[in-house]
């Protein structure tokens, strides 16, 4: 299955008197991937029980977030690190500048180096196909 794009035609914010451009924007087709899809596909890939699997996960989720919580980045090998990062209100002096000004905690993923995409790959296994979306219509 090959990944669609589409062609958009975009507008350079910064600069308003630039000419547009055509940029290529990846598609999504259909519903997402949930977690029981996922779920089966582990179960028919290992000796595990679909139990077992959601088990791990939500154990894995928890803990996750606990080691965040505490301070911690979370690196999971052959994947990618998770850290937190904030937003947060400046202040002009520094005893002002205090917890009370982070305004947002996000959830950073950084993938590993194996997890990033590589359209140039030549490995079976990472390849990616790309169709344009007229093409996929009319097939």
């Amino acid at each position: 299955m090959a990944i669609v794009f589409k062609k958009a035609l975009c507008k350079n914010v910064a600069d308003k008197s630039a000419v547009a451009k055509y940029h290529l924007q990846l598609l999504t087709l259909g519903q997402s991937v949930g977690i029981d899809r996922m779920v089966y596909q582990m179960k028919e890939n290992s000796s595990l029980s679909k139990g077992d699997i959601l088990s791990v996960i939500a154990n894995f989720v928890e803990c996750m977030r606990t080691n965040l919580y505490n301070g911690h980045s979370v690196n999971i090998r052959d994947f990618g690190v998770f850290s937190l990062s904030a937003r947060t209100e400046s202040a002009e002096v520094e005893k002002d500048c205090t917890a009370k000004k982070i305004r947002t905690v996000r959830i950073n993923f950084r993938p590993s180096i194996g997890v990033r995409p590589d359209p140039a790959s030549t490995r079976a296994e990472d390849g990616m196909e790309f169709v344009d979306l007229q093409t996929y219509l009319d097939s």
